[in-house]
């Protein structure tokens, strides 16, 4: 034992956090051990400049990293708590876990937990089974727990006013060759090989259409809003808001992206998060007023029945996501 963690614990809490989903695969988080507490400590040099200029998205992946350890420590059978942005001066370390006793883990608990090593980014098109109410309520309520509000974009104005300004930001994107640039940094060919180790396979995201992939390349062929709008008409589509946007409230989406994106693996469904659009000042608010949200949009969510297997991202070695000699 070291720490205050076994051996057998550490690996645990590793693998949790090794599956845990982040902007373009970038992993970008660290666990630092301090007796019985665990420092979750946000990497700042992994950057991406073009495409999250404020380091939103960054956090809001360090949110769902903090969501998979908190997992990982309750089905190990203790009680925490959980500080954020504890260690005044040091704005890197996101979150403090702090054993308190120890209990038996919850049914959602465990149901979240197994969820974990079968979550992957799904950029393909859904079926046509359509995701029930009862489901939908689940996700909300899911993601409710953080603070976060979750609401379901399904009216007609609605999906066509989100097709609009889906348009405008691929069409900005695929003209913008420093993000052109930096998105082909990050998307590995050779899946043996890469020079971050990490980034997006090339085989998990399909050279079809918005708004299935997400990503928009130089080459990919861009419907107009009116194909757009018949497309999400056919997925569960779900936009996360908060009422601030500070560092607080980017962390808390990556949370509840998390614990619903896991609610929805437990129960058949697959998912994908679209932020890119939102990066744009345009986008972003014309989302806000059009909609008439009663928050600050931070991400949307499609929900959906695959069609096939889900492929998961390459990830980083252990000892490069584990602090203090592990």
């Amino acid at each position: 034992m070291a720490n205050g963690w076994t051996r057998a614990e550490t690996e645990v809490l590793a693998r949790a956090l090794l599956r845990a989903p982040s902007v373009h695969n970038i992993q970008p988080w660290r666990l630092e051990f301090d007796g019985d507490r665990l420092l979750l400590r946000e990497r700042r040099d992994l950057e991406l400049p073009a495409h999250d200029t404020r380091g939103r998205d960054r956090l809001i992946s360090c949110g769902a990293a903090l969501a998979n350890v908190e997992l990982a420590v309750r089905v190990l059978g203790y009680e925490f708590t959980t500080r954020p942005f504890p260690v005044a001066g040091e704005p890197d370390v996101v979150a403090a876990i702090e054993t308190t006793g120890r209990s038996s883990p919850s049914d959602v608990d465990l149901h979240r937990y197994s969820a974990i090593a079968r979550r992957g980014s799904y950029r393909r098109p859904f079926s046509g089974r359509r995701v029930s109410r009862e489901k939908i309520g689940d996700l909300i309520a899911a993601a409710a727990e953080c603070g976060v509000e979750a609401r379901l974009i399904h009216d007609e104005l609605e999906l066509s006013q989100i097709a609009e300004l889906l348009e405008f930001a691929a069409e900005a994107y695929q003209h913008d060759l420093a993000y052109q640039r930096e998105l082909a940094l990050w998307t590995i060919h050779d899946e043996q090989y890469h020079r971050h180790g990490v980034g997006l396979a090339a085989s998990t995201a399909p050279a079809g259409t918005l708004p299935w992939a997400g990503l928009v390349r130089s080459a990919t062929a861009v419907p107009d809003h009116r194909v757009l709008q018949r497309r999400l008409a056919g997925e569960t589509l779900l936009v996360f808001l908060t009422a601030d946007d500070g560092r607080h409230d980017h962390l808390f989406t990556g949370h509840a992206l998390q614990d619903a994106w896991l609610d929805a693996v437990d129960d058949g469904l697959a998912g994908s998060v679209l932020t890119q659009p939102l990066h744009l000042p345009e986008v972003r608010s014309g989302l806000t007023e059009d909609l008439e949200l009663p928050g600050i949009p931070q991400a949307l969510m499609r929900f959906g029945y695959p069609t096939g297997p889900i492929p998961l991202s390459p990830r980083r070695a252990v000892d490069e996501i584990l602090g203090n000699g592990f």
